[in-house]
C-alpha cells in the first residue's frame, strides 16, 4: 500500500494516542510522582497547576505552526521533543534538585505536547477528507481516552511494580468493615506506643501492623471524634519525625470578616433573590453531623535501619471496595532516630456505607526515584519509537506545505493576520457563539454529577458510597460517551453534519432528562442510577461529535491549524466559565431545581444551533461521478 493510500487507521489512533500521553504525564502522573518523592501538598497543586498554562495560550502561537515547516514535520518534531524531555525527567528525579529541575522539564514536555496538539488537530483536517475527518471523529476521541486510562492505570502501575520488587516485603493491610463490627472511637493505650521490637531483636527486616485484624464499623461516628483522631495521628507523626512538620493558617470564621464588594454586591443579593424565588424549601435540614467510622492502625520497623538510611513507606488503595479509603499515613519516613516508634495510619469508611464489604491497602518502600526513573525512561522510549513509526507511516497529503517566502517580517504580519483572518470569517458571531454555548448546560451538569450522587438523601443526593460512584461515573459512564461518541462519528459520515446537527442537539440535551428524574425520584436501584448515567452520558458524546465536527468545519480555509486551536480556546472558554458558577447556583436552589434549570437551560443550545449555517455536503461521503 503507498504512503498517499495508507489506511488512516494506520495512524489515526497512534496519533491521538500520543497527544493524550504526555498530558496525562504532565498533569496527572507528576502530581502522583512529587507526592511519592515527598514533595507537599501546598506545592505540589501550587507548581504543576502552573504546568497547565501551554494548553491554554497554545492559540498565540498556533500560527507559527501553520507558517513554518509542514504539519506532519511538527508532528514528527514535537514526539521526538516529548521524548527527549520525558527521557531528561527519568535522568533528573534521583538528583538533589529534583524538583525544580524535573518542574523545568516538564515545562518542555508541556510545550512541546501542546505545539503537538495543534500539528496533529491540523494534519487530521489535512489528511483526511471532509467524509473521513466525520467518520474518524469518534475514533480519534476514543484512543485519546484510552491514552488517559493507561497513563493513570498502567503506568502508575508500573512504577508501583517498581517500587515493590526493591526494598522491603510489601506492607498488605487487610480491612474489614460491616454492621457486625462496632463503630468506636479508640486512642491507643500508652502500652503499645512503645516499639517491642527494641528489647526483642529479630533477624527478619521488614513492617510490623497493629492491630493484626483491621475491622471498622459501619455505623457513624461524630464529626468531632474523628477529628480526634486524625490530630492525634497527625501530630504522633510529625512528633516522631515520620512526617515533615506543617504549618497551616487558622481558617478565619465569619464573625470580624469583611465580605468583598462582589459579595456584597453582586452575589449576595443575586443569591438571596435565587433562593427565595426558586430554593427548595428545608434542603438539608434533616442533614446530621456525623461522618464515616475511622480506625488508627500502628505501623513498626522489625530492625533499626542503618544511621542515614532512609526507609519510606507509601501505602494507598489496592484493590476491593473504594468506600474504605486512607484518610492519613499515604507517606511515611522510617530513620535510625524514629523506628522505635509506631507510626500511625488512619483508616475510613465512607459515612453512607452499610452493608459488609473488604478493602486492602499495599505499603510499598522500595526505590522510589529508580522506580519512577525507570517509568519516564519508558514513556521516553515510547514517544521515541512513535516518532520513528510516524516518520515513515504518516502519509504526505499535498497540501501540508511550508508557507513560501518566510520572513521575520512576512511572520510578523502573517501571525496577526492569522486572528485577523478568523474574526473576519462568515457567520464569525454565530460561530463564537456557538462554540461559548452549545455546552451551557452540560458544563454546569458535568460539575455537578459527581457531588449528586455522592450527596446523602437529605440535602436531595442519591447517597451512593465512593466505589459505587467509581463504578457508576468512571465506567458505565465512560462507555457510554464512548460509544455515543463512535456512533455520532459514524452516522455523521453518511449523512453529513448538517442532516445530524439538529438530532445531535437533542442528543445532548434531551438524556438530561434522566437526571430530572433521579433527584424528582431518588431511586435506591443501582440499574436505574447506571442506566440513567449511561444514557445521559451516551447523548453527551453523540451530541459532542456534533460540535468537534463544527470546529473543523469552521477552521476550514488558508489558516485551519490556526482557526483550528482558536476554536478550541473557545471550547475551553465555554466550559470553563458556566461551571464556575454551577456549585454556587445547585447550593442555593437544591438538587432537584438544579437540573430544572439545567433542562431550562438548554434552550441556549437550541437557540445557537439555529443560527449557525453549515454546507449540507460537509462530512458526507461524496458520490463518484460516472
Amino acid at each position: 500500500m503507498s504512503n498517499k493510500n495508507r489506511s488512516p487507521w494506520a495512524w489515526i489512533p497512534s496519533l491521538y494516542f500520543a497527544q493524550g500521553l504526555p498530558y496525562v504525564a504532565v498533569m496527572t502522573i507528576s502530581v502522583i510522582m512529587y507526592k511519592r518523592l515527598g514533595i507537599s501538598n501546598t506545592d505540589i497543586a501550587l507548581y504543576t497547576s502552573w504546568l497547565y498554562l501551554p494548553w491554554v495560550i497554545k492559540p498565540f502561537w498556533s500560527p507559527f505552526v501553520d507558517l513554518l515547516k509542514t504539519k506532519r514535520w511538527w508532528v514528527v518534531t514535537m514526539q521526538l521533543l516529548v521524548g527527549a524531555g520525558l527521557a531528561g525527567i527519568a535522568f533528573t528525579v534521583p538528583t538533589t534538585s529534583f524538583f525544580q529541575i524535573t518542574l523545568a522539564v516538564f515545562w518542555l514536555v508541556a510545550f512541546s505536547s501542546a505545539t503537538h496538539d495543534i500539528a496533529a488537530d491540523g494534519y487530521y483536517m489535512l489528511a483526511l477528507d471532509n467524509h473521513q475527518q466525520a467518520m474518524y471523529v469518534g475514533i480519534r476521541s476514543t484512543f485519546y481516552r484510552v491514552a488517559t486510562i493507561a497513563g493513570q492505570g498502567l503506568l502508575i502501575m508500573v512504577a508501583g511494580a517498581l517500587e515493590s520488587s526493591t526494598g522491603l516485603q510489601p506492607l498488605d493491610l487487610e480491612v474489614k468493615a460491616g454492621p457486625e463490627y462496632a463503630a468506636t472511637v479508640l486512642l491507643p493505650e500508652d502500652s503499645t506506643l512503645i516499639n517491642t521490637y527494641l528489647y526483642n531483636p529479630t533477624e527478619e527486616f521488614t513492617f510490623d501492623v497493629y492491630p493484626k485484624e483491621i475491622v471498622i464499623g459501619t455505623g457513624n461516628i461524630s464529626t468531632d471524634s474523628a477529628a480526634l483522631l486524625r490530630v492525634f495521628a497527625v501530630e504522633q507523626n510529625m512528633l516522631n519525625g515520620f512526617i515533615p512538620k506543617e504549618y497551616s493558617k487558622s481558617v478565619a470564621t465569619s464573625t470580624g470578616v469583611e465580605e468583598s464588594w462582589w459579595s456584597n454586591n453582586i452575589s449576595g443579593p443575586a443569591g438571596k433573590w435565587i433562593k427565595r424565588n426558586f430554593g427548595e424549601e428545608n434542603i438539608g435540614s434533616e442533614a446530621h453531623e456525623l461522618t464515616g467510622s475511622s480506625k488508627l492502625v500502628e505501623v513498626r520497623l522489625t530492625k533499626a535501619p542503618e544511621p542515614g538510611e532512609k526507609i519510606v513507606l507509601n501505602t494507598s488503595f489496592d484493590k476491593g471496595d473504594k468506600s474504605i479509603f486512607l484518610a492519613h499515613g499515604e507517606r511515611i519516613e522510617f530513620t535510625s532516630e524514629n523506628w522505635d516508634k509506631p507510626a500511625f495510619l488512619l483508616i475510613q469508611v465512607d459515612p453512607k456505607l452499610s452493608e459488609s464489604t473488604t478493602a486492602g491497602f499495599r505499603g510499598l518502600s522500595g526505590n522510589i526515584t529508580f522506580a519512577w526513573s525507570i517509568t519516564f525512561f519508558i514513556m521516553a522510549g515510547f514517544f521515541i519509537a512513535v516518532a520513528l513509526y510516524h516518520k515513515f507511516i504518516l502519509p504526505k497529503p499535498v497540501v501540508d506545505v511550508a508557507a513560501k517566502d518566510v520572513t521575520p517580517s512576512t511572520i510578523v504580519k502573517e501571525f496577526f493576520e492569522t486572528f485577523a483572518s478568523f474574526f473576519r470569517k462568515k457567520e464569525i458571531k454565530a460561530a463564537i457563539a456557538f462554540m461559548l454555548l452549545f455546552r451551557f448546560s452540560e458544563a454546569q451538569l458535568v460539575k455537578m454529577v459527581t457531588p449528586f450522587l455522592l450527596d446523602p438523601n437529605e440535602v436531595g443526593g442519591l447517597g451512593l458510597t465512593t466505589g459505587q460512584v467509581g463504578i457508576v461515573y468512571g465506567t458505565v459512564g465512560i462507555i457510554g460517551l464512548t460509544l455515543g461518541g463512535i456512533i455520532g462519528g459514524i452516522v455523521a459520515s453518511v449523512g453529513g453534519l448538517k442532516k445530524w446537527l439538529w438530532p445531535m442537539a437533542l442528543a445532548i440535551a434531551l438524556p438530561s432528562f434522566t437526571f430530572v428524574y433521579l433527584s424528582v425520584y431518588l431511586p435506591d436501584s443501582l440499574f436505574l442510577i447506571n442506566l440513567s448515567v449511561f444514557i445521559e452520558q451516551f447523548g453527551y458524546g453523540f451530541g459532542f461529535t456534533a460540535y468537534m465536527l463544527y470546529m473543523i468545519y469552521f477552521s476550514d480555509g488558508k489558516h485551519k491549524t490556526a482557526h483550528y486551536a482558536i476554536c478550541t480556546a473557545f471550547m475551553a472558554l465555554g466550559m470553563m466559565i458556566p461551571g464556575m458558577m454551577a456549585g454556587w447556583l445547585q447550593e442555593l436552589v437544591g438538587y432537584k431545581h438544579f437540573f430544572y434549570w439545567i433542562m431550562i437551560s438548554y434552550g441556549v443550545t437550541f437557540i445557537v444551533t439555529a443560527f449557525i449555517k453549515v454546507d449540507p455536503s460537509f462530512g458526507r461521503k461524496e458520490k463518484a461521478v460516472s
